[in-house]
């Protein structure tokens, strides 16, 4: 079969770009066949998504991914097959009640930034920020792209030729404002037990994302995770290193787990990173064929 990507952010997410309808015309130019828009903590872009992909012929999964937290340890969780309908009222709550934390850990975000002696101009970043909330990755841009930071040597693995300038948005955001580095603004996200339980009662299965960059290769934390309750690891991951998708191959096959694919395509944040260009060693169908099948499952 032709390629799936089941992880793709649009503008509705904060640090997306492009709408959800613009997303399918990715797809479609990429020859992705099966795709799924998982926004953060949102439902909303889903079914403008559905029409633009039926329209184009591409079978789109219901999806979102969701910020939660195990033992300490924030995740992401993605849920598919889920009634955007029926559910549509508890997905509404979650995005609201997130947004207003968001707003003000984007500005002490900033200030944390600020404080690192990085230079950054309010003004700048305030126009970047989707939604009125201040990103890491559009600190970065703003960072990146002022004068008065051509020698600083914070922001040199994200410049040309740095370690870390494949995707300099969102890998200073990782490196910088994320959970455990210095610029983090805690937010309370749900715990984890609570959001697959949401996911399930929405009639959908709950996929820990991208997990390489979450917890890492640490057994203990994935085994505590896996008993909550989750049905898959999206094992190829933009994210991953050839290493870890080996690795979260091996406990998928170990656990009974599913195995996603997903690029998490956001646009200018991930400049390296497409539609459909996750290399999924060949297993593109089977992929498909379980999560269509768990997702069956789940609706019974």
């Amino acid at each position: 079969m032709s390629k799936i990507d089941l992880h793709m952010h649009s503008k509705i997410s904060t640090d997306g770009e492009f709408s959800p309808e613009e997303l399918m015309k990715f797809c479609r130019d990429a020859d992705v066949k099966v795709a799924a828009v998982s926004d953060h903590n949102s439902i909303r872009g889903v079914a403008a998504a559905a029409i633009a992909a039926k329209e184009m012929d591409i079978e789109l999964i219901t999806s979102v991914e969701l910020d939660c937290h195990i033992n300490g340890t924030n995740l992401h969780v993605l849920g598919y097959g889920i009634d955007i309908v029926g559910s549509k009222m508890i997905f509404d709550e979650i995005e609201q009640s997130l947004k207003i934390q968001e707003k003000a850990a984007g500005i002490k975000r900033l200030a944390l930034v600020q404080k690192l002696g990085i230079l950054v101009d309010k003004k700048k970043v305030q126009e970047l920020a989707n939604q009125g909330i201040i990103e890491g990755e559009m600190i970065a841009e703003a960072a990146l792209k002022d004068k008065r930071n051509a020698d600083n040597e914070l922001l040199k693995p994200f410049r040309s030729g740095g370690r870390r300038s494949d995707n300099p948005y969102v890998n200073f955001y990782w490196d910088i404002c994320a959970q455990g580095k210095p610029a983090y603004a805690h937010i309370e996200y749900r715990s984890l037990q609570e959001t697959v339980s949401t996911i399930k009662a929405a009639g959908g299965i709950a996929v820990l994302a991208h997990p390489g960059n979450n917890i890492g290769e640490d057994e203990g934390l994935l085994k505590k995770i896996i008993a909550t309750g989750i049905c898959g690891i999206e094992v190829f991951s933009s994210y991953h290193t050839p290493h870890q998708t080996a690795f979260y191959k091996l406990q998928a096959e170990k656990h009974h787990l599913l195995m996603t694919a997903g690029s998490d395509f956001h646009g200018r944040i991930k400049p390296s990173i497409h539609i459909g260009g996750i290399n999924t060693d060949g297993s593109d169908e089977k992929i498909y064929k379980a999560l269509k099948k768990a997702i069956k499952a789940a609706d019974k």
